[in-house]
């Protein structure tokens, strides 16, 4: 390979991460507050410091201030006008973002935030650039470049806000590797960037490594960290026949593995995408806010213009006037408004994807917090939708454990359901299944198969009767139990005696329990929704807690029962798989597609479970009375304190000699900012 070769994976990988990036820093935008369309933090740093600079000097030669604070700055010809000229920098250089964005506003007829600004700083400018030409009155100089510096700060911390809640798509698209170790020929490897894959390639994976792409493993043996991606803080053991997921770390060993999907194609890749979406998607809290900061443009321009009719009516100088309008114009101004859900929706939708909750569309999110009751599919949702042993009886003569291991040696070379069930469950025990000789089938009965100097046979009720085998009442009583909660009874027998009789069915999934006594603390109602019989259906409840079951329900049916619920008043979350379930997940004022694994790609519900665990619908819950809850706390910082804020602004209480100045009025919308965007910061330390 030559140096031009090795150089050129380089540039392509680094060109990924930047086209990756900026998708993500592009599509994970906050819509409603596209108002920063083409801002970044990094300029209005650079605008706050540098309008900073230039208002000291306009702040030391104010003859105010140097009245106020008893010091005298040096004269010399034309000190005078330092304070008009160095406040006409800041307003034509610091205050350009806020005059265009009004601008902007104007045109889209859609006066908001920006608005309300560049009306305050252009009256202040317009006004104190007359005095200074010669109009009567006392000029606003060190007012204007403070009121312009301290909302270039405002917007300066906010914009961190908003990048930091972006962040976590840029941190997805980072997880991917440059590079990819291409197997060719043999064992030979060899350098390609990862968007140079395809679809069949096998790739090696060397320990510590990030996975390239989708795929299944080949060879090797390790455990993967795939807690950037599904939420699962455990590292996942992984073996051939197993997925991977592209981003997640592998471990200590090494992993041959077939490229499945690539690019667009990888289960990241349709993470970041949902993430965007979501975030972007508008939820009836955000149409809300919108719409009140629109009302309070209307009614800060109202409050203004009172303000000067009532200040002029009583004589008040024009300076005085001015200065009350500037201030009520600063002080009303929605700013925060406009922050407090967006900030609130993109830190919670990126928390969710941390936690392997994958939000398609925030007014799923949003109406969890009022749930009553959640109906869960059974089959692959509360349960692992394959058959396994869920309980053995075994006779005096032998342990269970070894029964179980004997059973999944005799059907180990046997490809029906019920020996792969004997295996699955073996295998998860821990059991050294030994290798079975003399292996054959008795069609109607079950098999054998010779096991070390063991003659052993398997097989379900009529290997009893056929082969005239005897077994104990305990095992029989054991076998009518199993079959009246819908199990399968698979026997074990050997020299014409029963050893052992096993339960066969569809496992309950280890999580299930947990996730149903979350929900009842959080004071919610479960139900079950199966098409298997009433005795399956059943027993699967009594197991779990669950009091309400509907049983043998038709899948076309299952959307006519979730309608029944709502018609009681019942606010319903439907969680099913996403697939025979999409019209009872659509009917749903909550549909939460389970089952997903990797394949994002679920359209049914309103939001993903990554890790197909049924214990994340308590967390969904839990995330949206958190969320909500900010969203209320948030609203009223950005705006309740306008009740009190805009007639103190007006003078109202300038009979008591409190009078806001226009600068100080800005360090109280500005605080209202900062306050909505550490309040909405604190959802992080939520433990889901």
């Amino acid at each position: 390979m030559t140096s031009d070769d090795r150089s050129s994976p380089e540039t392509a990988g680094r060109a990924h991460h930047d086209h990756a990036a900026h998708a993500a820093h592009r599509d994970g935008g906050l819509a409603a507050h596209d108002k920063h369309a083409g801002h970044s933090v990094a300029m209005f740093r650079n605008l706050f410091w540098i309008s900073l600079a230039l208002t000291v000097p306009a702040l030391v030669w104010e003859p105010m201030l140097q009245e106020w604070f008893g010091y005298r700055a040096p004269e010399f010809p034309g000190s005078s006008y330092i304070p008009a000229v160095f406040a006409t920098l800041v307003f034509l250089y610091g205050g350009r973002v806020f005059l265009a964005g009004a601008w902007r506003e104007l045109a889209d007829r859609a006066p908001g935030m920006m608005t309300l600004i560049g009306l305050a700083i252009t009256v202040a400018f317009a006004y104190s650039a007359a005095v200074t030409l010669g109009f009567r009155g006392h000029p606003l100089w060190w007012e204007l470049a403070t009121l312009v510096t301290i909302m270039l700060l405002g917007h300066w911390i906010e914009m961190r806000s908003i990048f930091q809640a972006k962040g976590a798509l840029t941190e997805l698209a980072k997880l991917l590797p440059d590079e990819a170790e291409r197997i060719v020929e043999g064992d030979r490897t060899e350098r390609a960037p990862i968007d140079r894959l395809r679809p069949g390639d096998l790739v090696l994976i060397r320990p510590g490594a990030s996975v390239p792409a989708d795929g299944v493993v080949k060879s090797g043996e390790s455990a993967v960290n795939e807690a950037l991606i599904t939420g699962e803080s455990r590292p996942v053991q992984k073996t051939p026949g197993d997925k991977v997921i592209a981003g997640s770390i592998n471990g200590q060993g090494s992993l041959r593995v077939a490229v499945t999907g690539v690019g667009e194609g990888t289960a990241l890749a349709g993470i970041m995408r949902l993430v965007a979406e979501a975030q972007s998607s508008r939820s009836r809290a955000q149409a809300l806010a919108d719409r009140a900061a629109q009302l309070l443009t209307y009614a800060a321009v109202a409050a203004g213009l009172v303000t000067g009719a009532a200040w002029s009516a009583l004589g008040a100088g024009v300076d005085y006037v001015v200065t009350r309008v500037v201030t009520v114009l600063v002080i009303a101004c929605p700013h925060a408004l406009g922050l407090a859900i967006p900030l609130v929706v993109a830190i919670s939708t990126t928390l969710a994807a941390r936690n392997g909750l994958l939000v398609r569309d925030r007014r799923g999110l949003e109406e969890a917090r009022n749930l009553d009751i959640v109906v869960f599919d059974k089959t692959g949702t509360l349960t692992l939708g394959e058959h396994r042993v869920v309980e053995t009886v075994a006779a005096e003569s032998i342990r269970p454990d070894e029964a179980l291991r004997l059973a999944a040696a005799v059907e180990r070379d046997s490809e029906h359901p019920i020996a792969q069930a004997l295996l699955r469950s073996a295998e998860a025990c821990g059991l050294d299944v030994p290798k079975a000789e003399r292996f054959e089938s008795m069609p109607g009965r079950g098999v054998r198969a010779q096991i070390g100097a063991r003659a052993l046979l398997v097989g379900g009720p009529a290997l009893l009767e056929r082969e005239g085998i005897d077994a104990a009442p305990m095992l029989r009583e054991a076998a009518e139990r199993f079959g009246a909660a819908g199990s399968a009874a698979i026997w074990l027998a050997e020299k014409g005696v029963a050893l052992a009789v096993f339960a066969v069915a569809d496992a309950i999934r280890p999580e299930s329990r947990d996730a149903v006594a979350r929900l009842q603390e959080a004071g919610v109602e479960v139900a079950m929704l199966t098409g298997d019989s009433q005795p399956v259906a059943d027993h699967v409840a009594r197991e779990l807690g669950i009091g309400k079951v509907f049983a043998q329900v038709l899948p076309e049916e299952k959307a006519e029962r979730i309608k029944a619920l709502q018609a009681e008043g019942r606010r319903v979350a439907m969680v099913g798989d996403g697939v025979n379930d999409a019209p009872a997940l659509a009917t749903a004022d909550v549909g939460v597609a389970i089952g997903a694994g990797t394949d994002v790609a679920v359209e049914a519900g309103d939001v993903v479970l990554v890790r197909s665990d049924p214990r994340d619908v308590a967390r969904i819950i839990a995330l949206s009375r958190a969320s909500y809850g900010k969203m209320l706390q948030n609203l009223w910082w950005a705006a309740g304190y306008n009740i009190f804020a805009i007639p103190l602004a007006a003078g109202a209480l300038a009979w008591a000699g409190i009078v806001l100045a226009p600068a100080f009025g800005a360090i109280l919308m500005s605080a209202s900012t900062v306050i909505v965007a550490l309040n909405a910061q604190l959802l992080r330390r939520l433990r889901l």
